[in-house]
């Protein structure tokens, strides 16, 4: 027990410290716990820093970036010399050098590495290195709704260790809110280094846990397809009401696990001769086969890892080549149904649909989410098949019962109410604007909002058409362009629209205006960047690559955001 005065000023230090410095003085006194200082007298010396450490990171959305960057400059203020990279930058040849390298690496896809951290990921999977002396640390993000979750962190983590480096700190693996826990991690990081440089000890490698995601129940209360007849799409405004309060912010996405076809399960059981009945259990779930193949299982375009695994199980010489349950079946049957129940347990769990939300808490209450889904087609050997949750989405009828949880995106929120934006997002892209436009007009946001948009036909494809006219109306959309490419012989889209706008655009962007880019990563983010350059290399008189450092400006101040899939 503490002693009145003591307790004073511990109460008193709480009180004036911000929370990054309360983690700090927690992951402090672990250390001084652990043995850096004797707690028992009260003589703790002051954490020994090391000379330098490098922290790397690997980025596709900008989180890691962004991430990495804010514990750069908290390392710096505590008297750390930081040194800062990011891997499609950093030289490989320069691991054997380190002394500390700490790793802030994203997932994406199906556990692949961020673009910019191809080139490194390749190397360290490609060769055998001999790293003694590297001290090391990984922090992984990632979204633990995935079968992979956080697979690149765990690929680097268990390959810098394989070269003989040392883990200084646990592998952290980080959900969508990471921000506290990496702050923590982080916090490890500087008091570990600082153990390690004065006494040589390190902490035991055991793997940290993550917290779970709040799930919400809902039902569909309202679902009509914008398109009118005559479209070739089918485009759903989708509402979900729930009987508690949702907790999101506009540019938030929700994330939907969606079953599997029943005549798609129903094949699988023709196909192998399984009792649909029989329980089996797998590393998730103990359920009746029917229910494991409708529910919890992936049975479409199968990783190739799991192809690899019904290799073994079945004893067949399968080509590295990606395909549906059901056709694997179809050409490499299993032997019996006994089998069939091994290949049950390989299989990953269905991995969540995101759908940017195009609801905002201020304009639609705080019960209900809307989205926008779009029936996604494809062709494959000349049968035409349907996303498998755009599909079920799609037809489902009113009052369906919808289970979801909020995907948080904090890199991609609107600005102060005062702020000017600029929003781009053809097709579905158009979801999170919604949001962002009906949460400006419900809080009288004074800041000027410029939208284009983009589709196939003005009369059968403008999505949310009578909203947004109204907006243009009442003086919340400010400017509104838009590009209908199948309405005149040249295609038009977006970005030609953006650059028949270029010397406004340019204005607004000098004037700190805010950008934002929605929609299909290839090719209209890409091609929209590259136009963005362009205006901003004509305009401002600057080369290409004064252009391009430009853009990357106002993606490191926060006004440059994508949402691309």
């Amino acid at each position: 027990m503490l002693n009145e005065t003591k307790h004073s000023l511990l109460a008193t230090l709480v009180k004036e410290s911000s929370r990054e410095e309360l983690i700090w003085i927690q992951g402090y006194l672990a250390a001084v716990i652990a043995g850096s200082g004797d707690i028992a007298t009260g003589e703790t010396a002051a954490p020994v820093v090391s000379k330098k450490i490098t922290l790397v990171y690997g980025t596709e959305t900008g989180n890691a970036k962004k991430l990495a960057s804010q514990l750069a400059g908290i390392g710096k203020k505590k008297g750390v010399n930081v040194k800062l990279a990011g891997l499609d930058q950093y030289r490989v040849t320069d691991l054997a050098k380190e002394e500390f390298l700490f790793v802030v690496i994203s997932t994406q896809g199906e556990g692949e590495p961020p673009a910019s951290a191809k080139k490194f990921y390749e190397y360290i999977q490609a060769n055998q290195l001999q790293l003694p002396n590297l001290k090391f640390g990984v922090l992984a993000l990632g979204d633990s709704s995935y079968p992979l979750f956080c697979q690149t962190g765990i690929d680097v983590d268990e390959k810098l260790a394989q070269f003989g480096a040392a883990r200084v700190v646990p592998l952290q693996k980080c959900d969508v809110d990471y921000e506290e826990t990496a702050l923590a991690w982080f916090n490890e990081v500087l008091n570990t280094t600082a153990a390690t440089a004065s006494t040589g000890i390190t902490k035991p490698a055991a793997e940290q846990k993550t917290a779970g995601k709040k799930y919400y129940e809902g039902r569909i209360i309202a679902s009509v397809n914008l398109n009118d007849r005559g479209s070739k799409k089918e485009t759903y405004h989708i509402e979900i009401a729930t009987d508690e309060v949702v907790h999101y912010e506009p540019g938030d996405a929700i994330g939907i696990v969606p079953p599997n076809r029943l005549a798609v399960v129903e094949r699988i059981i023709e196909l192998t001769g399984v009792d649909g009945d029989t329980i089996v259990e797998t590393g998730k779930v103990t359920a009746d086969t029917k229910t494991i193949l409708t529910q919890h299982v992936n049975v479409c375009y199968l990783l190739l890892p799991t192809i690899k695994k019904y290799a073994a199980i079945t004893e067949q010489e399968i080509p590295e080549i990606r395909m549906d349950l059901v056709d694997l079946l179809r050409i490499y049957p299993v032997k019996n149904p006994a089998q069939f129940e091994e290949v049950i347990k390989i299989l990953t769990p269905i991995a969540p649909r995101l759908y940017s939300l195009a609801s905002a808490p201020a304009a639609h209450g705080e019960n209900e989410v809307h989205i926008t889904v779009s029936k996604n087609t494809f062709v494959t050997d000349d049968e035409r098949r349907y996303g498998l949750c755009s599909e079920f989405l799609g037809d489902q009828p009113v009052d369906t019962a919808i289970t979801f949880y909020v995907h948080k995106n904090k890199a991609f929120k609107l600005p102060d109410a005062e702020k000017d934006i600029i929003m781009i997002g053809p097709g579905t892209g158009v979801a999170p604007f919604r949001s962002f436009l009906a949460e400006r007009d419900a809080a009288g946001a004074t800041g000027k909002n410029w939208l284009f948009f983009g589709e196939q036909h003005f009369v059968t494809d403008f999505l949310y058409q009578v909203e947004m006219q109204k907006y243009v109306e009442t003086g919340v959309l400010t400017n509104l362009d838009l590009a209908f490419s199948r309405d005149q012989q040249q295609k038009i889209y977006v970005q030609h629209k953006m650059q028949q706008k270029s010397s406004e655009l340019y204005n607004w962007l000098n004037n700190g205006a805010a950008l934002y880019v929605c929609g299909a990563k290839e090719p209209m983010a890409t091609d929209v960047e590259q136009t963005l350059i362009n205006i901003i290399s004509e305009q401002g008189n600057k080369t290409t690559a004064e252009a391009e450092a430009f853009l990357l400006q106002l993606q490191e101040e926060g006004r440059y955001e994508k949402d691309v899939y």
